[in-house]
């Protein structure tokens, strides 16, 4: 799942905070907040918190409180800024080779010493689990990691990558002790041993966690200021217990996700004691395609799917002013993005769409089923699925059904090809044009994607890393978003915004939600703004 002057003039001034809190109150009595993501240990993902497994935005909104990274974004965002290290940076012009030095004095929570080689452990471990959860691909450029001493690690990489200093801030870069995981296998269940601002305790039924503890790690050290000593998260199945949980006050903030009626609430009719705060956000939503399933292996019935899908009526009907028409991977918000397929394609046209299916071929009803999560992006899901086949049958071009899955089953099923056609989201993992591309058609990629196209990941991508000024690198993203409007491996829907409400008494809550819709818990406290 997520950093900024490699960044864009656009994205810095979505990063504005809407206001400024300071802590004060009883920082000792946990604060606690909620959440619709679920945390599932199963068959087939036994390990959802290992730093190599874990490429979802919930689990690492769990890493970030415990495991520390050489680097991390501040407050705000901006350009990465030494987190674990003391400092970091490229040697070379090229920006192949990244030195890091360590802070003086780090331990982990055990108070176990952090060296370099703990460090060099934890990148080569996610390397070489290489898990199909497609985590390692953000690592995937590195060559070769060499230590110096205790306290250096310098990264020598396969090509220039000026995002590398992005990459190593997110938790696939967590550094872990190697006495506590195996280096060659994922760490199971819910564990999770580092030297981040927080320790850990979890609660559970079965194996659903109905609870995280986190507690102020007294053994830290680093760029992070915590504002209170003790933190609960607590997931609840859909939005509306969780907002029921507010009322009652028991819990004092919702975060991931809410619900657009609850949003229209409280904004048409706020609620004493409680506070609603629109906080930046670069989420997209999106449908992918399984290349080489049968019903859409043909590009014609891709291609004429792009033809019919109302963005705009899906977005009115389902999402209101949550959420705005995507017509690209990357969203509006950050330097690089084309509308390259309302450029192919024009308005929905069922017209164009049967000619491109009659040229092609290709028999009508085109029959297909869309599947979707049911319980990780929120209630309004399985409403704009419905929308979509109402647009999609409503041509007569296609017979679609929709089949809905929880998580922890359609993840899975999802990786390993069961679905023609699936809807997805994607929180990035920083909000550079890169991590809107290259996740989706790089080597290893996180859809585990049949689809390549040779130019975009032999060529295009690597070139666009080159560009240290990243409005350089616009031209490269131009060509890379019209191969995708042509050949529609995946088919953006829309950009959505991000909403917290919390308690009036809990201050920090405009900075506890980036853009990335990573929870930073340490930012909370409670008081007076």
């Amino acid at each position: 799942m997520n950093r900024k002057t490699l960044v864009l003039p656009a994205v810095a001034a979505l990063l504005t905070p809407l206001l400024s809190a300071c802590g004060g109150g009883d920082a000792s009595r946990a604060i606690v907040v909620g959440t619709t993501d679920q945390f599932v240990a199963t068959e087939d993902a036994p390990a959802p918190l290992d730093p190599a497994f874990a490429y979802d935005t919930g689990a690492w909104n769990v890493l970030r409180q415990t495991v520390q990274t050489l680097m991390h974004v501040p407050r705000g965002g901006g350009q990465p800024v030494p987190e674990a290290a003391e400092s970091c940076g490229f040697s070379d012009k090229l920006s192949e080779s990244y030195r890091c030095q360590l802070r003086d004095g780090l331990t982990f929570a055990d108070g176990t010493p952090i060296t370099a080689e703990d460090v060099k452990f934890s990148i080569e471990r996610v390397l070489a689990i290489k898990s199909d959860n497609g985590t390692a691909a953000l690592l995937a450029n590195i060559d070769t990691v060499e230590t110096k001493g205790d306290r250096e690690v310098v990264f020598h990489l396969k090509t220039p990558d000026a995002t590398f200093p992005y990459k190593i801030s997110t938790p696939v870069a967590g550094i872990l002790s190697k006495d506590k995981y195996d280096g060659k296998q994922l760490r199971a269940g819910f564990d999770v041993d580092g030297s981040g601002p927080y320790t850990m305790k979890v609660e559970r039924d079965g194996d659903k966690v109905t609870k995280f503890v986190f507690t102020k790690n007294a053994k830290y050290k680093g760029d992070i200021t915590l504002r209170n000593d003790r933190v609960e998260l607590r997931p609840f199945d859909d939005a509306d217990s969780m907002d029921a949980a507010l009322e009652r006050k028991d819990i004092d903030m919702m975060a991931r996700s809410m619900s657009q009626p609850q949003i229209k609430q409280l904004t048409e009719k706020p609620q004493d004691g409680i506070e609603l705060t629109e906080v930046p956000g670069l989420e997209i939503r999106y449908l992918a395609f399984n290349t080489k399933a049968p019903s859409v292996e043909d590009k014609a019935v891709r291609q004429a799917m792009a033809s019919v899908v109302d963005r705009g009526a899906l977005v009115n009907d389902v999402y209101g002013p949550t959420a705005q028409p995507l017509y690209s991977l990357i969203p509006s918000s950050v330097t690089g993005h084309a509308t390259s397929f309302i450029d192919t394609y024009g308005e929905p046209d069922s017209t164009k769409a049967a000619k491109i299916l009659r040229d092609a071929g290709v028999k009508t009803p085109v029959k297909v089923t869309l599947h979707y999560t049911t319980d990780h992006y929120g209630s309004e899901t399985a409403k704009e699925f419905e929308a979509l086949r109402g647009q999609l049958n409503s041509t007569e071009l296609f017979d679609v059904r929709i089949q809905g899955t929880e998580w922890s089953k359609f993840r899975p099923a999802q990786k390993r090809g069961d679905y023609a056609v699936y809807g997805l989201g994607w929180f990035p993992d920083y909000p550079d044009p890169d991590n809107y591309i290259a996740p989706f058609l790089d080597s290893d990629n996180f859809l585990n994607t049949p689809y390549v196209n040779q130019s975009v990941r032999d060529r295009l991508i690597p070139q666009s890393r080159r560009e240290a000024d990243r409005t350089a690198a616009t031209p490269v993203f131009e060509q890379i978003q019209k191969i995708v409007a042509k050949d529609v491996p995946v088919l953006p829907l829309w950009q959505g915004k991000q909403y917290v409400a919390a308690r009036d008494d809990v201050t920090g809550v405009e900075w506890a939600l980036n853009t990335s819709s990573d929870l930073l818990l340490w930012e909370l406290g409670r008081g007076t703004a």
